[in-house]
């Protein structure tokens, strides 16, 4: 399983330049028959991505090909990509989005490779735990284990795209000392290296979104359930590929905790 990872992360590499030769230049956005925005950066990563995971034989479920209509057939293990996830802080320039490519087994994610193009931080972890390094010249640099942090005062991750009236009144009930926002998938490193504990969601996410972030949580020590306290999991086409709302924390007893505040609060 290294290789696999290794792969994903050589995926990874090769995504986040041409992303960002398309970020330096004077690149425009469409929008799906969802409303979200797309570029070609959002292609050209894909193409890419799909070219370097084509050998290992893996179904590979990937946005801008589910947005085309070409949904591979699941296995009991397929791959799970976000070429450009965080397109909106793409286009608002502000460095926060991420290459997002998952490996899941029997609709858990177990391994993840996430990396911020703009600055070059890259996070992946798997069964042998999670770890952070930066992307220097297209070579890994700085490679350093990472783990949650538990305890108190919390810290919460939000989004600064999305919001819900609800996120405040549930900040009063685990008495948070602070929010921190950020964009994409990088909500989820932030709890997996120790800066923040909780990252509840009450907006609609997709499978991409979420699935290599979850596996470096977990990697690191936390845990992501769905709102109904069950573990959130992977390969539900009944469901078009959205996800529940959910929490993740670096914990399993603070994410399952506040799931069952999320519940009552959107009662």
């Amino acid at each position: 399983m290294p290789d696999l990872l290794d792969q994903m992360l050589d995926a990874s590499i090769a995504a986040s330049a041409a992303i960002m030769r398309i970020y330096g230049s004077d690149f425009a956005a469409v929008h799906k028959s969802d409303g979200s925005p797309v570029t070609e950066a959002d292609h050209a990563a894909e193409e890419i991505i799909l070219e370097h995971l084509k050998a290992t034989g893996i179904p590979v479920l990937a946005e801008e090909s589910v947005a085309a209509g070409r949904i591979p057939e699941l296995a009991r293990r397929f791959f799970v990509v976000d070429p450009l996830d965080g397109t909106k802080e793409f286009l608002k320039r502000n460095g926060e989005f991420t290459v997002n490519i998952a490996l899941v087994e029997d609709g858990r994610a177990t391994h993840g490779v996430v990396l911020a193009p703009a600055t070059g931080l890259v996070f992946w972890g798997g069964p042998d735990g999670a770890h952070a390094g930066r992307i220097v010249d297209g070579r890994l640099v700085e490679r350093h284990d990472i783990a949650v942090r538990q305890g108190h005062p919390i810290r919460i991750v939000a989004s600064r795209s999305h919001g819900h009236d609800a996120l405040t009144a549930l900040c009063r009930t685990f008495d948070v000392d602070e929010d921190v926002s950020v964009g994409s998938s990088l909500k989820f490193c932030l709890l997996a290296k120790g800066e923040a504990q909780l990252y509840p969601r009450f907006t609609p996410t997709s499978e991409w979104d979420t699935a290599a972030g979850q596996a470096v949580l977990e990697a690191a020590g936390g845990a992501v359930v769905a709102i109904d306290g069950t573990p959130l999991r992977y390969g539900n086409a009944d469901r078009h590929f959205l996800n529940p709302y959910f929490s993740a924390a670096a914990s399993l007893p603070l994410a399952e905790a506040a799931a069952a505040e999320m519940r009552r609060l959107l009662a």
